[in-house]
């Protein structure tokens, strides 16, 4: 699908739940309430909705929630969207608890590559962010997944926690082939709570720390991230740089929230409601195309860039559990 701007989107990114077994303090704190199962999409209806995207053109889908393995039976949902006509990769975004439990079916299933999301690796630390003590079992987690030949991307949000924290997430990096990204706060939900570190400041801080950091233009995935390597380290660093680096010009993506309502833009609230073609199109109508024709609708009106740099025009006023991270 091409946009008004000229985009190219083949980018999906499938919010399956908006649970999750953490309760980081940017994201999703304790109290909030999660809607009822009828509200979200069944797999059948997301396979519906999947093949209608890829129908127009999307080739990627990333997998995320709240916590998509929260979700019973999510290997059985890669395998559905990998045997999709036109589906190039399924991904997957997880805080990595119970990826370690998961990973064989999944692998089984075909899911391409796991993003582990983790912020820190100091025990405390973790545990005042998500509200548990399970920094040991993804870390665990990361491990088996090398081990199984999976490929992996540590995302972390960044924080201002220190020096000492970005060299000890870097580090992952440094005996193995996995890329860690830094994630610029959005100002989206409690997000709106925090100062964003600019990536800026964060890169100048990286030259400092590692003499002879250089660009790497090999191509690392789908995604908006810019990489960097360190001399004699297996694995690169990736800045996503939503505020101070805003690449909305080659911005390749959608979102569907697990209720069903299909995002162009993270801080606009404006897309479509599928999940009301799905349940209440009226006897005899072609689903699949007004899935189709939807689709393509809400993509010829996707914004031409975000707004997160002025938060007074921010329509969007759910938090990312419910949006899909």
């Amino acid at each position: 699908m091409i946009d008004q701007y000229g985009r190219t989107i083949d980018y999906l990114r499938i919010s399956v739940t908006d649970r999750c077994n953490l309760r980081c303090k940017y994201c999703m704190q304790d109290g909030i309430e999660s809607v009822p199962m009828q509200q979200i999409l069944t797999f059948e209806e997301i396979r519906t909705v999947a093949q209608a995207a890829a129908a127009n053109g999307i080739r990627h889908i990333k997998l995320t929630g709240g916590e998509p393995l929260v979700r019973k039976g999510l290997p059985g949902l890669v395998r559905i969207l990998k045997s999709i006509d036109g589906i190039d990769k399924v991904t997957l975004t997880t805080n990595g608890v119970l990826l370690g439990l998961f990973l064989p079916e999944l692998i089984e299933a075909g899911l391409d590559a796991v993003n582990i999301s983790l912020d820190t690796t100091d025990r405390r630390t973790y545990k005042e962010i998500t509200g548990s003590d399970e920094l040991g079992t993804v870390l665990s987690s990361l491990h088996i997944a090398q081990e199984l030949g999976m490929r992996v991307k540590v995302n972390a949000v960044s924080l201002d926690l220190g020096d000492d924290n970005i060299r000890s997430l870097i580090a992952i990096a440094k005996e193995n082939p996995i890329d860690v990204r830094f994630i610029e706060m959005m100002p989206i939900g409690y997000g709106r709570n925090y100062e964003t570190v600019n990536h800026r400041d964060l890169y100048r801080k990286l030259e400092t720390m590692y003499s002879g950091i250089m660009i790497d233009e090999r191509e690392h995935g789908f995604g908006p991230a810019v990489y960097y390597k360190i001399p004699g380290y297996r694995g690169s660093i990736g800045l996503i740089s939503a505020i101070h680096g805003k690449f909305c010009g080659t911005c390749n993506r959608v979102r569907l929230t697990s209720q069903g309502y299909l995002k162009t833009c993270l801080c606009f609230s404006d897309g479509v409601d599928l999940r009301a073609i799905l349940r209440e199109s009226a006897e005899g109508t072609d689903v699949d195309k007004a899935l189709r024709d939807a689709i393509r609708e809400a993509v010829m009106h996707k914004p031409g860039e975000h707004c997160f740099d002025k938060p007074e025009e921010i329509t969007e006023e759910a938090g990312m559990n419910a949006i899909g991270g």
